[in-house]
């Protein structure tokens, strides 16, 4: 069997643009799919892959290990996150091919079923990144919570931390406890709440006033409470306070990875499978977290691929603690790419089609066309006019 093309198709799924990956084999209808959606950054990507092809051409699609080594070590220069990005989205299409090749759903070829469902969240909003980025109010904040644990979910996550410089106001870490006791409040103590920090505060002191402010409201994480790099920050938060810190969605080498892991400063490991590269790649970091007896909630605001390749490396990864989607993201969601993903109280079903279990409906796709993304980073100026993180 060998690789005849790859090729990359760009869905607009209203605020984001979702790229999707092709495999072709010289097997009639054998061919599998990935996702390497990196949010504005989608024309990089496309290139990307375009650039990989030439070394994919007459591989044997079977040979994942040896082909992400081949990507990434002949290409010369480190690929940083756009390049992993695309090796990742075609690791995923290797394995999609790989399970249809043995009519094989691949969790069992990642090492078999460690769990008979997966807990999973979801974002107030419920996909709609509008409501996500923007809902900075108590009221709106309580409605859209209760709208996700109405739908069945168990746990949310929010993002209510303002945007930051070196210092937190008491006014807005007054808020932010309101927000939160608002919150816990209105769901009550059966649902697991977290706080997305975006890594918008530039100290560990801005950083440690706003978590103790939540701390009150027993968040289950608290996620990029730093900029991602800030190792060292890292570590003197975490010796500060007792909430637990997650991190790791803007990392794309194993070795930064194992470079966080150093400090023993989180205790929620966040790889992207979309952009670590790929499904064998994230197994490795969560075998490195499971000796350093960390968890692993896999990263994942992005589209139906995405989701599906989560689905089976949540339920063959031991560690593997609790599962980000965005099923809600667009009403057509489930129309581009008919899969696995089933959702009962609170819990994704395990798969049992050839796979990653997916079907993408191409004319579907041709139907959502690239447009520019929003970029919500503009809003990231403080008064004075400093720009500040995202």
């Amino acid at each position: 069997m060998k690789i005849v093309r790859v090729k990359a198709r760009v869905v607009n799924a209203d605020m984001r643009n979702w790229v999707f990956v092709k495999v072709e084999t010289d097997r009639s209808g054998l061919f599998g799919w990935g996702e390497a959606t990196l949010e504005w950054k989608t024309k990089a990507v496309v290139g990307a892959i375009d650039d990989l092809e030439p070394l994919l051409i007459g591989k044997d699609p079977r040979d994942i290990e040896q082909i992400v080594r081949v990507l990434k070590k002949h290409s010369f220069w480190r690929l940083g996150v756009i390049g992993m990005s695309a090796v990742s989205g075609i690791e995923m299409a290797l394995w999609d091919i790989f399970g249809k090749d043995l009519n094989l759903p691949v969790w069992r070829l990642l090492g078999g079923k460690v769990r008979d469902r997966v807990s999973v969240y979801t974002q107030v909003g419920l996909g709609d990144m509008r409501a996500v980025y923007e809902t900075l109010d108590a009221i709106p904040l309580v409605d859209r919570a209760q709208e996700v644990v109405a739908k069945g979910y168990r746990a949310f996550k929010a993002v209510f931390i303002p945007y930051t410089h070196y210092h937190a106001p008491f006014a807005e870490v007054d808020k932010v406890f309101r927000m939160m006791d608002a919150l816990r409040k209105a769901v009550g103590p059966d649902i697991e709440v977290m706080v997305d920090f975006h890594g918008r505060p530039a100290s560990v002191s801005a950083a440690l006033a706003y978590i103790e402010a939540l701390a009150p409201g027993c968040p289950m994480f608290v996620e990029e409470p730093l900029p991602p790099g800030e190792t060292a920050a890292l570590k003197a938060l975490a010796a500060r306070t007792s909430v637990p810190l997650a991190t790791g969605e803007r990392l794309a080498d194993r070795a930064e990875f194992a470079d966080l892991l150093a400090t023993q400063a989180v205790s929620i490991m966040q790889p992207d499978i979309c952009h670590c590269g790929g499904l064998s790649e994230a197994k490795k970091i969560a075998a490195m977290a499971e000796a350093a007896s960390v968890g692993v909630a896999p990263h994942n605001p992005l589209g139906p691929i995405a989701g599906a390749a989560a689905l089976h490396f949540a339920v063959s990864t031991p560690n593997h603690v609790i599962q980000e989607e965005m099923v809600g993201a667009v009403d057509w969601y489930f129309d581009v790419v008919q899969g696995p993903i089933k959702m009962t109280d609170g819990f994704w079903e395990v798969p049992d089609a050839p796979g990653l279990g997916i079907a993408v409906d191409e004319a579907e796709c041709d139907r959502h066309p690239y447009a520019p993304e929003i970029i919500h980073t503009r809003h990231a100026v403080m008064s004075d006019g400093t720009v500040v993180g995202w």
